[in-house]
């Protein structure tokens, strides 16, 4: 027993403080996944909704500090019951969404790992298991250092981790595992080799024949039935292969103007996913950037989720002189976790993203 204690305290401790670091590279991208589950469409608890900024924060570093104290044995008793009773949660949270089909990514790794519900179920099923075993040995853990020690390495973990977050919030990831990094084109990142994996769909048509209900089930042809058609139901055997980038559109008056604009030569694009909720800071030194970027022979354009009506109620309040055009709000989330933000294109391929806060580092060339 005591050797399983010592392994499980190294799995648990290390991959705890794996995932919580991942997620507090990008706090702001976690706090979007607690929304969805705190959203309509699965637990319609919307009081929440203002506050998933704060327990996302709260989350990833109570989870990096667990890793902390089960590595260095820090209050043992406190750590083990903390580490069940959050990993309980979190296995009932996947299995809901697995079972469900509520939320197809857990976030649990953040960008950087994606995992489908049943997996994420697979993989807290797992982490209980050790961290049974270390509730049942908790004898075994024993503190690696002297009380003084522990103390210093607890409160200087905690001080880094409020660091980490602080700066990750005031700019923006310092690793990103996005599909929008800089570097990456988009044109290629939408692009579906023609080799790709097809989705594999089965079509199960019912039928009422001979005053029996009938199903038959094809591969989408409708099929060859003496008898009158009730409905049809679709079940996906095999997902069909999705690119990186697959919603994101650059839209105007209903009109999709993607490709022209990824195809211009400079292109500076002021991203905010929501105007009502962007940063007035950030949004009075748009202008001026604008200003500077049009000069040195950039086209500057808005891309948002909000409606035409605060597009133009905001562009007068704020001397916004560039047009805007739509985009998918869960895109724009992707695309930076800033807003607003900014995106320096050259023929589709991002030579930089800006944080407001950071819009003096933008280089013009």
């Amino acid at each position: 027993m005591k050797y399983l204690v010592h392994i499980s305290r190294i799995f648990v401790g290390a991959l705890f403080i794996f995932s919580g670091l991942i997620k507090l590279n990008d706090p702001v991208g976690f706090s979007f996944k607690l929304e969805e589950y705190f959203g309509p469409t699965v637990f319609d608890i919307g009081f929440l909704e203002p506050l998933a900024l704060p327990i996302a924060i709260f989350v990833v570093i109570f989870e990096v500090l667990l890793g902390v104290f089960l590595l260095i044995g820090y209050k043992p008793k406190f750590t083990v019951y903390s580490l069940l009773a959050m990993i309980v949660f979190f296995t009932f949270l996947t299995w809901y969404s697995a079972y469900y089909n509520k939320v197809t990514d857990c976030g649990c790794f953040g960008d950087a790992i994606k995992l489908t519900p049943w997996e994420s179920f697979t993989k807290d099923i797992i982490l209980l298991f050790f961290i049974l075993i270390l509730y049942f040995g908790l004898k075994h853990i024993k503190p690696l250092f002297n009380k003084g020690v522990l103390n210093i390495i607890s409160g200087l973990s905690l001080a880094l981790c409020i660091l980490f977050c602080y700066h990750v919030l005031n700019h923006l990831p310092v690793k990103d595992f996005r599909p929008y990094k800089i570097g990456n084109n988009i044109q290629a990142n939408m692009i579906i080799p023609e080799d790709a994996q097809k989705p594999v769909i089965d079509y199960h048509w019912k039928f009422m024949v001979d005053g029996k209900e009938q199903i038959i089930t094809t591969n989408g042809s409708y099929p060859s039935v003496e008898g009158e058609y009730i409905g049809v139901e679709t079940e996906t055997k095999v997902e069909g292969y999705e690119p990186p980038i697959h919603d994101f559109t650059m839209e105007q008056d209903g009109e999709d103007y993607t490709e022209d604009l990824l195809n211009e030569e400079k292109l500076i694009i002021f991203v905010a996913y929501n105007l009502q909720k962007a940063k007035e800071k950030g949004l009075k030194q748009l202008q001026a950037i604008a200003d500077e970027a049009d000069s040195k022979g950039y086209r500057v354009i808005g891309l948002t989720a909000s409606g035409p009506e605060e597009q133009r109620a905001f562009s007068a309040q704020y001397g916004l002189e560039f047009e805007f055009f739509f985009c998918d709000e869960t895109a724009l989330k992707t695309i930076t976790r800033s807003n607003p933000g900014l995106l320096g294109l050259k023929k589709g391929t991002i030579f930089q993203k800006l944080h407001f806060n950071d819009l003096d580092e933008l280089i013009l060339n």
